[in-house]
């Protein structure tokens, strides 16, 4: 018997009684209610419940497709599976970035519009600008100046 059936059964019994007695009635009328909101709010966990299987199956399908989870392998490296070939991208990145950063001086920008610092080697600002990677800013590099300021001070 459900909770609803149960305080209908016993507002059944109290009207068979012909009691006047409203503390009793009252109180038939309060578990009436609460049987009737908590019937709504297991319909509504229900429905809920319902929708969080479909969004959690969605999301397993979607890890899939991105991680491409395979369930045959259980991602152990004690196995013959070249998963390491993916790494190997990773250390001529490495390489190329000492190649570029290698013994050269290094300046450091900061963007006037975010504040973001940027560390630039001469390359990057002898090509005159530069996007700000935070904010997208063109920050624009006018070099005559120091130029001038370098070809003034050798001529001393």
């Amino acid at each position: 018997m459900t909770l609803t059936e149960k305080t209908a059964y016993l507002k059944g019994l109290m009207e068979g009684l012909n009691t006047d007695d409203k503390v009793i009635a009252a109180i038939a009328d309060i578990l009436s209610d609460m049987a009737a909101e908590i019937a709504e709010i297991k319909d509504d966990v229900d429905e809920l419940s319902e929708v969080v299987d479909v969004i959690d199956e969605d999301l397993g399908e979607v890890e899939k497709d991105i991680y491409e989870i395979d369930d045959d392998d259980d991602h152990c490296c004690c196995c013959d599976d070249d998963d390491d070939e993916d790494y190997d991208d990773y250390d001529d990145d490495e390489d190329e970035y000492e190649e570029i950063f290698d013994d050269e001086d290094l300046y450091e920008v900061t963007c006037p519009t975010c504040g973001d610092t940027i560390c630039l080697n001469a390359a990057m600002i002898e090509d005159g600008s530069i996007n700000c990677p935070n904010c997208n800013e063109l920050l624009e590099f006018d070099l005559d100046d120091i130029e001038d300021e370098d070809e003034s001070e050798s001529e001393e």
